[in-house]
């Protein structure tokens, strides 16, 4: 790092935490004499840090100090009220959950009306955080989130004559800090915010654990709701919370048809519920991590996006694609009738094998795309974007994160089936799937994090086009002529001859090769893109919506025994199911930006 990067980051880290005084630095001031000086001057600055710098880190520490603790205080409350043995009581958790929403609420509110009204609040944003179709997508799953708290609303009311007030409450504040979130997001996901810097780092930090509280409830919730399915002892060690009271008792049972209508509603809501809160909580992060944060957009330029889908496309990806997603929820819903009936063994297996080999399918051929993709990357020109990026940073830990959760559930599934010596065809296919369930992983994520640090192709056009304008020709060669731009920055005087402003033949037809090389290549880019997103898609909507392969191959039931691997599982699943939809979320930045 030279002594000039290091005096530019003590001059922003000194700016950020001055900026609620309202205090800037006006750098426009500075003559080109004083600007083309910097680098031949040494600030001793840069090797010490003012209070104000010290307490800036301070500030960062302590907030995530405080989301630890109640990250840690909410998993022991949600952990420790799914088990009917351990005396918490449900409505403790519902209580912990609707206070710190209705605190995050109130932040939120506060934060938008004090920006709103402080003129340099604002100084600046993030142009990556915040994509339109992250937005969208937040927007969608909230929307669904709203339908599950009416359905639930609608549940707890049926037992409100045996329940506390807590349970009705809880849904209404959660539909009302969906909306205030939702907004707030819209709204402000792109704001590097310079004003009440620790308080607002507390706040959006006390608004990310709320949605990771939110989360591991509805996780735990779900995970408990299908391993009484599953379980095949046919004991209950588990209740779920709103019915906890009845493992011992009928006195709160759900005998009419539109509280089972309710109940079987919102269970099928809880998906979206779970993506939202991770969705929300991915966003919320990167604000956190722009709070003080100054961008100069001529280091760190501004890619505007343009969602263009029916451009330049042959629609192979997008039509395999879709016939893989088509084909997924058509196995979707013959292994769930088969399974989930009172149906003999043989079709049991039967649904299994269906089900095993799609996967083994589908893995294969996003397996072999992900590898395709990766090669043709290694020919294209575009040049690595390595300016900061808070949220392609989050994009890439979350996804070698959330792939652990699989890796495991495929690790252990190896082990059981080659330790149990099983030698019949349902072990093969599951042996194989797992097999192909970390190379697929593992391929993807090497695609995907490739794309994402891959200039746009629309800023070497640009430059291009700079360049031609600069100089007022089509073709110049540079080996024939050394050409001067006058000081006023027009084009050369029409004194240049022409005959110098055009190019060899030979090197017109090489550029014009060039060009439909890398036309060949971003298609097949985005042909693959298109393709692994529709794959990842019925990849999310098979286990998120009941698939449990896990639990109806009693394998690795046998070989672990139904608590460790109903841990294993309900503990890495969710992981699994969040990577597929924020690979998807990826995959569609990687479609636009190829």
């Amino acid at each position: 790092m030279t002594e000039l990067s290091l005096w530019k980051d003590n001059e922003i880290g000194r700016e950020d935490s001055v900026m609620g005084a309202g205090h800037r630095d006006d750098k426009a001031s500075l003559g080109p004499e004083q600007l083309a000086s910097l680098g031949h001057h040494k600030f001793p600055s840069a090797l010490t840090h003012s209070p104000n710098e010290i307490w800036k880190k301070g500030g960062r520490v302590f907030s995530v100090l405080l989301g630890i603790n109640l990250v840690l205080l909410s998993c022991t409350l949600v952990s420790g009220g799914a088990f009917h043995e351990i005396k918490l009581h449900d409505y403790d958790v519902f209580f912990m959950l609707t206070i710190v929403m209705l605190i995050a609420i109130i932040w939120m509110l506060f934060y938008l009306v004090r920006t709103s009204r402080h003129r340099d609040a604002i100084p600046c944003k993030d142009a990556h955080a915040g994509p339109i179709w992250l937005r969208g997508g937040l927007v969608l799953f909230a929307v669904l989130t709203l339908v599950m708290d009416i359905f639930k609303t609608g549940y707890y009311s049926s037992f409100s004559h045996c329940l506390t007030a807590i349970k009705i409450t809880y849904p209404i504040v959660q539909a009302v800090f969906v909306i205030v979130q939702t907004y707030f997001l819209w709204v402000s996901a792109k704001d590097c915010v310079h004003v009440h810097l620790d308080v607002t780092r507390c706040g959006l930090m006390v608004t990310l654990t709320t949605n990771l509280a939110v989360w591991m409830s509805a996780v735990t919730d779900e995970s408990v709701h299908k391993a009484q399915l599953k379980n095949p002892n046919g004991t209950h060690r588990t209740c779920k919370w709103h019915m906890k009271g009845n493992c011992s008792s009928e006195s709160c049972s759900c005998d009419g048809k539109l509280c089972s209508v309710f109940h079987d509603g919102y269970f099928w809501m809880y998906p979206f519920n779970i993506e939202y809160s991770l969705f929300a909580s991915a966003m919320v992060y990167v604000m956190w991590k722009n709070v003080g944060r100054l961008i100069d957009h001529h280091t760190n330029p501004m890619h505007h996006l343009t969602f263009k889908l029916f451009k330049k496309s042959f629609f192979v990806g997008a039509i395999l694609g879709f016939l893989v997603l088509v084909t997924g929820i058509g196995v979707l819903i013959v292994y769930e009738i088969q399974v989930n009936k009172n149906n003999p063994a043989g079709k049991k297996d039967q649904a299994l094998m269906m089900y095993y080999i799609f996967n083994i399918v589908c893995l294969g051929l996003t397996s072999l795309a992900s590898i395709g993709g990766s090669i043709v990357y290694r020919f294209d020109k575009r040049d690595m974007d390595r300016h900061k990026n808070p949220t392609r940073t989050l994009d890439v830990a979350l996804l070698m994160g959330a792939a652990l959760g699989q890796y495991a559930i495929s690790y252990y599934s190896i082990v059981a089936i080659v330790a149990s010596m099983s030698r019949d065809t349902i072990s093969a296919l599951n042996l194989t799937c797992s097999l192909l369930m970390i190379a697929q992983h593992t391929f993807q994520n090497i695609f995907i994090i490739e794309g994402l640090h891959r200039q746009p192709p629309e800023v070497e056009n640009k430059m291009d086009s700079q360049q031609k304008d600069l100089y007022g020709l089509t073709f110049v060669n540079v080996n024939a002529v050394s050409l001067r731009v006058p000081d006023s920055g027009s084009a050369l005087p029409s004194a240049t001859p022409p005959a110098l402003a055009i190019q060899a033949p030979s090197e017109v037809i090489q550029s014009i090769k060039v060009s439909k090389k890398v036309n060949w290549r971003r298609r097949f880019l985005k042909e693959v893109s298109s393709f692994l997103l529709l794959c990842n898609v019925i990849l999310w909507i098979m286990p998120a919506f009941g698939a449990r392969p896990q639990f109806d191959n009693e394998r690795e039931l046998k070989f672990y025994g139904y608590p460790m691997w109903a841990a294993i599982v309900d503990i890495c699943l969710p992981f699994g199911i969040f990577y597929r939809m924020h690979a998807v979320a990826s995959l569609l930045e990687v479609y636009i930006m190829s």
